[in-house]
């Protein structure tokens, strides 16, 4: 890296000031939003400021950031703010680690904003494909080790990026650019996932838009979650399939074991403690589930899964009597915009999984995600 570029870099640390050590006496709260399902993030207005606190998602008792919005038409940064990572909105010029959060940005119509990507390939945005193909995105490499360089040479103002547990974001925390901490992934409720679209919305200036599309998802969600509650009988499913060794099963208090519970099913393995996912043997696996009524199946490959592919993977698969009955559904997210679509509209994968369960609820639905297996 030359002088230069070591000069941009110091410029930027003092022109976001990320660390601001003062108190806050001088600044009175105005307003606290009703964050209503999300467990993750706060938001608190103050007169010429926004709080948005971030908590640790592996530590409840910690905060993990606290952010400091403060309009940019504003002559200066507000003194005496409290300690927190000041940004200056709207955001004008952003780096996006994951296709998740370029599509929210995408949502909120502000696809133009983002200049750089990490790992494009996984970007199935239109939009951020257009801007990649047309050279108005760069392509910053793996999110693992994005190329400090380039995300300085486009003039970054703002990084968003998802945390990890004990893992940090190495040389890019030594630029003096903000690094939006999005754990919305760790959310266990969809709409909670959903719900940060407000965070991202007031990053943006459009705190308006991004609360109309968090409510109307809501509304969607919340009445075919209501479709299925006088549904008598709740067919049992599993979910996914094993990965070298472990199968990685959802637990009971994940995101999809919520989708699959307000879907009208009794998932089998809903008494796994945690959010995330618990890898067991298939022995394990099969011993508990051989008798579920469904099976559901996410995989990424050129052609459509078959029951003889699932087979030749690994031959006891045909022990279930998901298997044996026909009755497996699965989705090729090679093929479909799973990923980018259902942390901000679970209520359309919602909608797929009560067609999978209860296809007479829904008679003339046809699925946006899932497939039975042929």
């Amino acid at each position: 890296m030359d002088v230069c570029k070591i000069l941009i870099g110091l410029m930027l640390c003092f022109t976001f000031s990320c660390n601001v050590k003062q108190g806050s006496a001088d600044h009175q709260s105005l307003s606290t939003d009703s964050i209503r399902y999300a467990s993750g993030f706060t938001v608190q207005h103050f007169e010429d400021y926004t709080s948005v606190e971030v908590r640790d998602p592996w530590d409840s008792t910690r905060i993990l950031q606290r952010y400091l919005l403060v309009d940019r038409d504003l002559p200066a940064v507000p003194g005496n703010l409290p300690k927190g990572t000041v940004v200056r909105t709207p955001i004008h010029n952003i780096v996006v680690y994951t296709s998740v959060h370029a599509a929210i940005i995408d949502q909120l119509n502000e696809a133009d904003k983002v200049i750089g990507v990490c790992e494009p390939r996984y970007m199935d945005t239109p939009s951020i494909q257009e801007g990649l193909r047309a050279g108005k995105i760069a392509d910053l490499g793996e999110a693992t080790a994005p190329n400090i360089e380039k995300i300085i040479d486009i003039g970054a103002e703002i990084i968003i990026a998802s945390p990890f547990q004990n893992a940090g974001y190495g040389p890019a925390e030594k630029l003096g650019i903000p690094i939006i901490e999005a754990a919305d992934y760790m959310e266990s409720l969809p709409l909670g996932r959903t719900e940060w679209v407000r965070f991202y919305g007031l990053l943006f200036n459009k705190a308006a838009m991004a609360d109309s599309i968090f409510r109307e998802t809501e509304q969607r969600y919340l009445a075919l979650k209501e479709l299925t509650k006088a549904v008598a009988n709740q067919p049992t499913v599993i979910s996914e399939k094993k990965f070298g060794s472990s199968w990685y099963m959802p637990a009971g208090d994940s995101y999809i074991a919520h989708l699959y519970k307000d879907a009208g099913a009794d998932y089998v393995f809903k008494d796994l403690p945690g959010a995330g996912s618990t890898p067991l043997a298939f022995e394990t696996v099969l011993d508990k589930a051989i008798h579920a009524d469904m099976w559901l199946i996410k995989y990424n490959q050129a052609n459509d899964m078959t029951y003889k592919d699932l087979r030749t993977e690994y031959t006891p698969y045909e022990n279930f009597d998901a298997f044996k009955n026909r009755r497996i559904y699965t989705c090729n997210t090679g093929v479909v915009p799973y990923y980018e679509e259902f942390p901000i509209h679970p209520d359309y994968l919602l909608k797929d999984l009560v067609w999978v369960f209860h296809p007479e609820l829904l008679p003339d639905y046809t699925p946006r995600y899932y497939r039975k297996m042929e």
